[in-house]
């Protein structure tokens, strides 16, 4: 079983919307999980507007904390440009994708983020296997 870890500072939009994607694409031989360094405890509004789009909902999503996470060894942990705000998780891949907070950006701007996130989870995923 290989686990994946995204992680962003609320874990309400980046990472929650990896983690949709991962949920969507992935095999079953992935664990998919994501967190936050101060978890704002609820999804964000739009994330999950967007995810319903798609036919996705996002209704059993939680905000987590990195606290709440196995402690295990991450086959990959990817934060979304949180920079000095995600602390050090162990991973055998360790990717910084530098996306910016969508949480403020009008919805088409929002729409291109998390497009942008389902491209780099399927390439994600694809490495793994």
């Amino acid at each position: 079983m290989k686990n994946v870890l995204f992680v962003c500072v609320e874990n309400s939009c980046r990472s929650q919307l990896a983690e949709a994607f991962s949920h969507i694409h992935k095999a079953d031989d992935v664990a998919v999980h994501s967190a936050g360094s101060s978890p704002s405890g609820q999804i964000n509004l739009k994330a999950m507007a967007t995810m319903a789009e798609l036919g996705y909902d996002m209704g059993e999503h939680r905000s987590q904390s990195l606290d709440e996470m196995p402690d295990i060894d991450y086959d990959a942990v990817i934060t979304m440009g949180c920079g000095d705000n995600c602390p050090w998780v162990k991973g055998k891949i360790r990717e910084d994708w530098g996306l910016p907070d969508p949480k403020h950006l009008s919805e088409d701007e929002f729409r291109s983020v998390r497009n942008d996130i389902e491209k780099r989870v399927i390439d994600l995923l694809r490495r793994l296997n």
